[in-house]
């Protein structure tokens, strides 16, 4: 039920209250996280390696790795880890979190400030399944160069140019 069709059935005060807070959190920044996940390619150079882009079913169709907005009471990591499940159908189990790597993203969107959070997430469990959310598409896994081809923000280029020098700077697990 929409917020606001909730208000219906309370008191004036609890509705002005109700209505208030509604409206502080409309104006307040949009944040959200995700995980850039990628997988080593198999046979290839050790610093060789795909990410995992999604394809949005709405707007104009862009693509990005699994993100999405943190729900109150929610930590950012928790948002990555769920969001990363619930949009790509990947459990924590099927990746690991790689230490040392942060992005964080600051941008408007509708005149709006918004604030994403980006951790790295290497694929382990090879037979895991892409299963994609109705959010959602299309997925591919990327090259870097194909990957900043495809995705339409520079600051989202630039970002999976940081993770792909930051991976190439570390040792395999």
């Amino acid at each position: 039920m929409h917020r606001y069709t909730e208000l219906a059935a309370q008191s004036p005060i609890q509705k002005h209250e109700r209505v208030a807070q509604a409206k502080r959190e409309e104006s307040m920044a949009l944040r959200a996280c995700g995980l850039i996940i990628f997988r080593r390619v198999t046979g290839a150079a050790a610093s060789d390696i795909e990410f995992l882009l999604l394809q949005t079913s709405y707007g104009i169709h862009h693509w990005t790795p699994p993100k999405g907005h943190v729900d109150p009471g929610e930590d950012d990591m928790t948002t990555a880890l769920r969001e990363t499940e619930e949009e790509a159908g990947l459990q924590h189990n099927h990746f690991r979190i790689v230490d040392g790597f942060r992005k964080e993203l600051n941008y408007n969107v509708n005149n709006k400030p918004k604030t994403v959070i980006y951790w790295l997430g290497e694929l382990m469990d090879g037979s895991a399944q892409v299963k994609l959310s109705d959010e959602h598409q299309d997925y591919r896994w990327l090259r870097l160069q194909d990957a900043c081809a495809l995705v339409g923000y520079q600051d989202m280029q630039d970002t999976l140019k940081e993770a792909q020098h930051f991976l190439q700077g570390q040792t395999q697990p």
